[in-house]
């Protein structure tokens, strides 16, 4: 019989992209590091047990509060219970980016991105793609200030 996860499936029908994987891997790293592909798909089977695990007491932590659906608060709690409550603040900072581009989907149109109101080309919205990327490395390697983020975790109150 084979091994479920916390889903009844198959732990091998579980996975992540590899070749999205394997470039945001490449990108953490510099450029004279190389990565064996053992090494790649290790990293890949950490990701999707960490997926597992934050989705797990997720679901915990919703039904301890008598919920039926897994709202961001729930996933920020459980980091938080999980012992990851230092990168809450930077999982927040990505969700409210998240919504944000979220709601620009709903204005885009005719090849050009909305972008707090101004129109951008699609080579300009790449360009600041790749300092967003650039900027989110600085911060995981320690180097730069990180974006304004929130006072506290926000309650399921609101």
């Amino acid at each position: 019989m084979e091994p479920m996860d916390i889903v009844g499936k198959a732990k091998e029908d579980a996975s992540l992209p590899k070749a999205t994987m394997t470039k945001i891997i490449k990108e953490m790293l510099p450029p004279d590091v190389r990565v064996a592909r053992d090494t790649q798909d290790l990293l890949i089977e950490c990701c999707v047990e960490f997926i597992n695990l934050v989705s797990s007491e997720s679901n915990e932590v919703c039904n301890r509060e008598e919920k039926r659906t897994i709202a961001p608060e729930h996933v920020l709690k459980a980091l938080q219970v999980l012992g990851f409550g230092d990168y809450i603040n930077e999982v927040y900072a990505a969700y409210e980016q998240h919504k944000l581009e979220v709601t620009n989907d709903g204005i885009r149109g005719g090849g050009k991105w909305n972008s707090g109101g101004a129109e951008m080309t699609e080579e300009e919205a790449a360009a600041q793609q790749q300092r967003m990327f650039a900027e989110a490395r600085a911060r995981m390697n320690g180097g730069a200030t990180n974006p304004k983020q929130p006072d506290s975790i926000p309650s399921p109150d609101h």
